[in-house]
């Protein structure tokens, strides 16, 4: 849970984004927008592929989880990278933070928590737009919100620990070096089985494949014991990622 003085970070981010709400709202339409093109456009030609389950599934009902994960993925990185380095770098915003009771680490958690705060918004919206769709199959796809935060918990905390050691602009060709390839290959478009072994084991253990798989479970009623590791994956891995992020600001800027 947010510490209450974090949540003055949440609250200053919602603040800014009341005056420029239409950025805010621009975000609801990307994953919608992949989810007509890729899912129901391109599944009219791909058809059924196996599921979680080994039952076919059709080709929008399967990729649209895998949509939902990955915009928590890119929601949480574009807040926790980009837009900590411009505040920390050459807003000063952090700074004037800290003039005040606010800790580093307060700091770290607010940005994380507004994060996970537009991914609250963004899955919701992505789920009811699945629902309309009707590519939910299960009761459970109402869990694919929580897990979408757990998603942008880990990535958001990864995000910031790896901004603190970023140098200038260029340096975040680094990020898309890492997230491009998981959303290209973890599972999103098509199973693990379409891949060779070696490549296979290798996406396994990314952090996305693991909400992919997650969420896909829920929504098609295929659960699984599995789920249960691939969200403590995702949890350490935040819990881990926080812990240095909070170390990590605290000596950049309390030297």
């Amino acid at each position: 849970m947010i510490a209450a003085t974090a949540a003055r970070v949440v609250e200053r981010q919602v603040l800014a984004y009341r005056r420029i709400w239409y950025v805010f709202a621009a975000g609801f339409a990307e994953p919608v927008l992949y989810l007509l093109g890729i899912g129901v456009g391109v599944g009219e030609l791909v058809g059924p592929i196996p599921g979680p389950g080994g039952a076919p599934v059709a080709y929008d009902a399967f990729v649209a989880p895998g949509l939902m994960a990955t915009a928590a993925m890119n929601g949480a990185v574009l807040d926790t990278t980009i837009d900590f380095f411009v505040k920390y770098k050459y807003l000063g915003t952090y700074k004037a933070m800290l003039a005040t009771p606010l800790t580093p680490v307060d700091v770290v958690r607010g940005t994380i928590g507004w994060s996970m705060l537009r991914t609250l918004c963004y899955s919701g919206a992505f789920l009811l737009a699945m629902v309309a769709l009707g590519l939910v199959a299960s009761p459970w796809g109402l869990l694919a919100v929580p897990v979408a935060l757990l998603l942008a918990f880990s990535f958001g905390a990864a995000g910031v620990l790896a901004t603190t050691w970023m140098r200038s602009f260029i340096d975040f060709d680094y990020v898309q070096l890492a997230t491009v390839p998981m959303f290209l290959f973890s599972g999103v478009f098509f199973p693990l089985s379409r891949y060779p072994g070696w490549l296979a084991t290798a996406i396994e253990v990314t952090p996305l494949y693991q909400g992919v798989e997650v969420m896909r479970r829920l929504v098609l009623g295929e659960l699984a014991w599995s789920m249960l590791a691939r969200c403590a994956y995702l949890l350490v891995l935040g819990l881990v990622c926080l812990r240095l992020a909070g170390q990590r600001v605290s000596a950049l800027l309390q030297p």
